[in-house]
């Protein structure tokens, strides 16, 4: 009896450093990233403004077609290599998987006249296929002449390989932080292991909806566009954990057996 608990004594630290390691890598990891690229795109009022850019605007916006100063849409894109560097230090290269992914955008007001008032609505958002786009640095004062347009925009839409990542709504506030789950699809999904860049296309889902939130130029980092991923480690890799953990007390039983 003395003997065995001798040995477990002795085996210890080696039982805390192995379930530290398992307790630590058991828990679910959050990393945040910013847009590097975020530009919204219109048609204006009367159809003038769909090569007009806008990507240096402090806010971006979604209307629906019929709107009073013409339909908006905005088009974001992320370097997704920094989520999977973190994600990838803290699990192993590989060893985790995406639990969650979430978009977060504040509300802002029509501060110019091409802007749509905001108001209620819904409004969705896609995984586009296409990246090859840029942003440009034109504002609602000064519109740009090249970089993203509403008219360069429609040929990068393609309805049978982009991927819906869901349909949201807005209560046409005009301050706030608004949080949406975005569906985990399976280019999504490869695009966040992958480290790769992700263009997430908003735009609207109903006829009232006049959506208005702050560009990754807006003055307050806080209140820029923010996606949020959260992973976890796989099961095979807990699996591996927890193998070692019996293996080590394995080891030391053997050799406190055989007198070492």
């Amino acid at each position: 009896m003395k003997t065995s608990r001798n040995r477990l004594v002795n085996a210890l630290p080696a039982i805390v450093a192995l379930l530290t390691v398992i307790a630590a890598s058991s828990r679910a990891a959050t990393s945040s990233e910013n847009p590097f690229a975020d530009a919204f795109v219109t048609t204006g009022a009367s159809g003038n403004l769909v090569n007009s850019n806008y990507g240096g605007a402090g806010v971006l916006g979604v209307s629906a077609p019929g709107a009073a100063q013409g339909e908006f849409q905005s088009a974001l894109e992320f370097d997704l290599s920094t989520l999977r560097n973190a994600f990838n230090t803290q699990f192993g290269a590989g060893q985790w998987t995406v639990q969650s992914a979430t978009l977060q955008l504040t509300s802002a007001p029509a501060n110019n006249g091409i802007l749509n008032a905001p108001s209620a609505g819904q409004f969705g958002i896609s995984l586009m296929q296409n990246n090859s786009w840029t942003e440009g640095t034109g504002t609602p004062g000064a519109p740009g002449a090249t970089g993203i347009t509403f008219n360069s925009l429609q040929p990068l839409i393609n309805n049978a390989v982009d991927q819906n990542l869901g349909t949201f709504s807005s209560n046409g506030t005009t301050s706030g932080a608004n949080v949406y789950t975005l569906n985990l699809t399976s280019g999504l999904i490869a695009d966040i292991m992958g480290g790769s860049d992700a263009s997430l296309r908003m735009f609207a889902a109903n006829s009232t909806i006049n959506y208005l939130f702050n560009s990754r130029n807006f003055a307050t980092a806080g209140s820029r566009p923010l996606l949020t991923v959260t992973a976890a480690p796989e099961p095979a890799s807990l699996a591996i954990c927890a193998m070692g953990f019996a293996a080590v007390w394995g080891w030391r039983s053997c050799r406190r057996r055989a007198g070492q």
